[in-house]
């Protein structure tokens, strides 16, 4: 990077035990070093992690106890005008990473939304990915690329929130007029060994603090968007004229409501 000149895009990677991941991720970045700042923020992980981290070129760091604080520490760190929050199992195409930095460069938005597809092989993993592209924008979406200056000012993340700490924040930077834009390139998520089973256990670590955000907000009309049964099984999918590609996908439809099902009774359970 030019000394003289700040990066436009600070990237923040948490990680935990990533060392299988974190290369590849910060290797997403490797064309653009002199408009991109690497910072890692560990949670003491005993293998390789940080050691590949610095080794690609990231300012790493140690923190802890949950992903809330170690990107609240990697933001701070930051010198750049626009923090993305990448998990170290995402990878960027080239294209993509030149799209957001022309955007922050270009300033017409305080925060981005970035499409994902999850890698992997089985029909769950493309029911996944046909599920995930019904949510883009939605309250059910999370901004990826933020204003340093819009954080600075709601505070980042609320570390009192173990589970939906992202959709916190996106309430409180909508709230704070944030402008926001989706990226026409997609990140792809690395999921191909997370089963059926790895999810739902996922899943049921997550819902025991679901409760937190849920008494933050009330439990408003977001919230019940969010986590009703409504919206999230039937609302989502067919606002806007998206019933179209439901129909159209008979199979992964199913596939997709089954694993919904499944995901929803592990909340119920676990809560």
């Amino acid at each position: 990077m030019n000394a003289n000149r700040p990066p436009a895009l600070s990237v923040v990677v948490p990680t935990k035990n990533e060392e299988a991941n974190v290369g590849a991720s910060l290797g997403s970045f490797a064309p653009f070093r002199g408009e991109v700042e690497l910072i890692v923020v560990d949670n003491s992980s005993p293998d390789r992690t940080r050691e590949i981290a610095a080794a690609a070129g990231a300012a790493v760091f140690v923190q802890g106890p949950e992903r809330c604080a170690q990107r609240n520490r990697g933001w701070r760190e930051a010198h750049g005008e626009f923090v993305m929050f990448v998990d170290a199992d995402m990878t960027l195409p080239e294209g993509t990473v030149r799209e957001i930095i022309e955007t922050c460069r270009a300033g017409t938005a305080d925060a981005l939304y970035i499409p994902e597809v999850r890698v992997g092989g089985g029909v769950r993993l493309k029911a996944r990915n046909f599920e995930r592209g019904f949510y883009d924008g939605t309250c059910i979406d999370g901004l990826r690329v933020v204003r340093r200056a819009l954080l600075e000012r709601v505070g980042g993340y609320d570390e009192a929130l173990v589970a939906c700490e992202d959709w916190d924040l996106d309430r409180r930077l909508l709230a704070a007029g944030a402008r926001t834009a989706t990226t026409h390139g997609c990140l792809f998520h690395n999921e191909a060994r997370q089963n059926l089973r790895a999810l739902l256990r996922k899943k049921a670590y997550y819902s025991t603090s679901v409760a937190a955000y849920r008494a933050k907000w009330g439990d408003d009309a977001v919230c019940r968007r969010q986590f009703g049964l409504a919206y999230r099984f039937f609302g989502v999918f067919v606002e806007r004229g998206k019933w179209r590609r439901l129909i159209r996908h008979p199979v992964l439809a199913a596939v997709m409501y089954a694993e919904r099902i499944a995901v929803g009774a592990t909340y119920l359970i676990c809560r």
